[in-house]
């Protein structure tokens, strides 16, 4: 008879044989997930991104990595294009409360391969946000875009301004300090100016800025002058003064778009009443607006309407690149980009309603008090010392280029 302690132990034993007899092909399922597991580890470790791994990441021989700031933005986004057209390795950080992601799409779609183009969202008010940007990416260069700009807007907001403008100018040069990054191309304004006592306006001209976009951006270049004339600093900084001069209501002076009409100018809803004077000129064509506003008919040029210079996006993004091209450690450039040749309003009216075809109406008012009857730069610094100079200077042409692309995007890039 068999104990009971016997019986109990059979199944035992007879699972202990079954179980040994199965071994080898556990083993065998153990084995090939741990190679799968190991390739899929490889391959996730050549792949952007992983691990701190990105080309991004690294500094590559021959290739230029530059940080746009306010890629997604009207100037910014042209800027990111020529650029990429120009083989730099472009990172674009953006909050797009400003900016548009539809173009950063059409960057994306036209530049897919691998290392050329990254997006961040991102803050740059945001310390920690802006510090983990240069920890995770070697950049050789900053253009600093990213900027609310508008002269109206800023004497309601004010703070809003010193913040967005000068405390971030402020943050991202820090940030290059303290990562070693010494390139720096600075996109400022002439309404560092003010009002200048004499025309043409040149480098030298004293600035007395008026507005809180001006002030700003004044205080933001003396940061970042006094920064790079520090010891040890070892910078390379270029500043560019653009055009942003008041006429019709309260317009910027960049006009046109990209010729091959894949980007083009697309603010936001809510912006347009300090928007450019081409989103006004458009705005009128497609009704959005009864008409054009123009402010003072008895100023003493040549048909009574002031005049103001008006420089195409693609020469001032050339303006841009040329400048980092020319950068020198331990030098500061500043230039006043601008085509040196002032049009009046009325002109730019009439090439308005040539681009589009429509016959604007125009409402003729009063001039407002202290409104220059001419405002222009003269180019001569940044024609000799970067060999700069303004192609696209029809009017006509830069509207009718512009025009095309709104008239095909009538929702802009749409809903970021």
């Amino acid at each position: 008879m068999i104990p009971l302690n016997r019986r109990t132990s059979l199944p035992r034993a007879g699972m202990d044989y079954f179980d040994a007899r199965r071994k080898p092909h556990n083993v065998g399922k153990i084995i090939a997930a741990l190679v799968l597991t190991t390739l899929c580890i490889f391959v996730l470790k050549q792949s952007p991104g992983f691990g701190g791994n990105s080309v991004f990441s690294r500094h590559e021989h021959g290739v230029t990595h530059v940080l746009v700031t306010g890629g997604a933005g009207y100037i910014g986004s042209h800027a990111a294009l020529r650029l990429l057209k120009d083989n730099y390795r472009v990172t674009i950080v953006d909050n797009l409360s400003r900016g548009n992601m539809g173009a950063v799409k059409v960057l994306q779609g036209l530049f897919p391969q691998p290392g050329r183009l990254q997006f961040i969202f991102a803050d740059l008010g945001n310390q920690k946000s802006v510090n983990k940007i240069f920890a995770e990416n070697a950049f050789d260069a900053v253009m600093h875009f990213a900027a609310v700009a508008y002269v109206g807007e800023s004497t309601l907001e004010p703070l809003r301004y010193y913040h967005n403008i000068t405390s971030n100018t402020l943050l991202i040069l820090e940030a290059m300090a303290s990562h070693g990054v010494q390139t720096l191309i600075y996109s400022s304004t002439c309404a560092t100016y003010g009002e200048p006592d004499k025309m043409p306006i040149t480098e030298a001209t004293p600035q007395f800025p008026i507005n809180p976009y001006g002030k700003a951006k004044k205080m933001a270049e003396d940061i970042i002058i006094d920064f790079s004339n520090s010891k040890g600093a070892d910078m390379a900084v270029m500043i560019l003064r653009l055009e942003p001069f008041l006429q019709l209501h309260r317009y910027f002076n960049v006009i046109g778009s990209d010729p091959e009409g894949r980007l083009g100018e697309a603010p936001r809803p809510e912006l347009r009443e300090h928007g450019r004077i081409s989103g006004a000129c458009f705005d009128a064509a497609l009704g959005v607006i009864p008409g054009l506003k123009v402010k003072g008919t008895d100023y003493p040029t040549a048909d009574g309407t002031c005049i103001r210079d008006y420089i195409d996006v693609t020469d001032l993004v050339d303006a841009h690149v040329k400048a980092l091209n020319k950068a020198e450690p331990r030098k500061v450039g500043i230039y006043n980009v601008g085509t040196g040749r002032g049009r009046s309003v009325n002109e730019f009216v009439d090439a308005c309603k040539k681009a589009t075809g429509v016959n604007i109406k125009i409402e003729y008012l009063n001039r407002r008090p202290g409104d220059y009857a001419e405002v222009y730069s003269d180019p001569t610094k940044i024609n000799k010392e970067l060999n700069w100079t303004a192609h696209y200077t029809d009017l006509k042409e830069s509207l009718s280029v512009a025009w095309r692309w709104q008239k095909s995007h009538p929702r802009g890039y749409g809903p970021n």
